[in-house]
């Protein structure tokens, strides 16, 4: 959902001072020793597999080969989750956590360019999340992981929980992205009223033209109001600088290159979008056959949490838990990445192996 936010500022990243290139070497070769595994049943993977007929990019990372597998489904859409590794180091001491790079997207893009992506859609992708699913099942030799969806990736997470609820052993959801027809236009008339009290006539205007519902919106439509909310609201935009940028420019994985690519995918991707935005999760059915767990930002207005409130709590499932990430926007678990694993080891992990954090069996089965 924020891919437009990102585009110009990947494209002015990548011809840089020749100062800060050196800043940006000497933070990449750190972040590189963060990312070190040396653990002896650790894993540290990174290649290309061959996911619905083309070469994708998957990671696999962990400190203990026996800790629950996490398999992450990315926002944007085309905004890689690879890039907030050393940010998120901690949680491979507990989980093997999984990050794939969609068709369009990062490394996966670049390996064949666009030409080579295939079907870009809603329904090409989601297969391939069915796809991915099955061979980390098959490549980590475990029955079920742990599907963890942030922002536009959660669509597809709702989605994969529902359908099979027997190779997950939980869904969490961050970032969660509602989606209901295109009936509830409260965040846009919210976005309207901060932007006449701040006097942004240029974006009020821009927000106004393009109507109530977003199922008549273009893909630059969708794009451009997503960039209106996150750029104006004063907590979204400063974690896009403070995290979301800096991870990009110091990534370890990503050369000066790839920062562009990164940001050609953003734009590619955002062609998916008008497709999904008459999707009713709602309609689609709050019935879940597996734990279910939804981590927000209490502050979130790119995925507002009182719409993500409203479907949790009308959600039936075995487990389930809402949490608030308190002074968080979006890219919550990414702005306090210790207080999600807080949450992932508190409430996730003793449903999905049974066992407390120091080590006995619960006797309500992780309830």
């Amino acid at each position: 959902m924020i891919s437009a936010v990102l585009i110009a500022s990947a494209a002015t990243l990548a011809a840089p001072a020749a100062g800060v290139l050196g800043h940006r070497r000497l933070k990449r070769a750190a972040g590189a020793r963060i990312l070190r595994i040396d653990t002896p049943n650790g894993i540290d993977e990174q290649g290309f597999v061959r996911i619905g007929g083309i070469e994708q990019w998957i990671s696999i990372r962990g400190e203990d080969r026996d800790n629950p597998v996490m398999l992450e489904i990315h926002g944007g859409p085309g905004s890689s989750n690879s890039i907030y590794g050393p940010r998120t180091r901690a949680w491979e001491k507990h989980f093997t956590i999984v990050r794939w790079d969609m068709r369009g997207t990062g490394k996966t893009l670049g390996r064949s360019g666009a030409d080579g992506q295939g079907e870009l859609s809603f329904a090409r992708m989601y297969e391939d999340a069915v796809e991915v699913t099955e061979h980390v099942r098959a490549r980590m030799g475990v029955a079920q992981v742990v599907l963890v969806a942030n922002s536009f990736g959660s669509t597809f997470g709702l989605r994969l929980a529902r359908q099979y609820p027997d190779r997950y052993s939980a869904y969490v959801g961050t970032d969660q992205n509602i989606h209901d027809g295109g009936l509830d236009d409260s965040a846009r008339r919210a976005l309207l009223a901060r932007l006449r009290a701040a006097g942004k006539r240029k974006e009020l205007a821009a927000v106004e033209e393009m109507g109530a519902d977003p199922r008549t919106w273009t893909a630059e439509q969708h794009a451009a109001y997503a960039k209106i909310v996150a750029t104006t609201d004063p907590l979204t935009f400063r974690t896009m600088k403070s995290v979301v940028m800096k991870s990009l420019w110091f990534s370890p994985l990503h050369s000066l290159g790839e920062l562009g690519i990164l940001g050609k995918g953003m734009k590619l991707s955002e062609r998916i979008l008008p497709a999904t935005a008459g999707f009713d999760d709602w309609a689609d059915g709050t019935d879940f056959e597996l734990p279910f767990f939804v981590f927000q930002g209490d502050r979130d207005v790119l995925t507002p949490t009182d719409r993500a409130r409203r479907y949790f709590d009308d959600v039936h499932a075995p487990v389930k838990e809402f949490a608030l990430i308190e002074d968080a926007s979006h890219f919550a678990s990414f702005l306090h990445p210790d207080r999600f694993l807080d949450l992932m080891l508190t409430k996730v992990r003793p449903v999905v192996t049974g066992r407390r954090r120091d080590g006995g069996r619960r006797r309500d089965g992780g309830r």
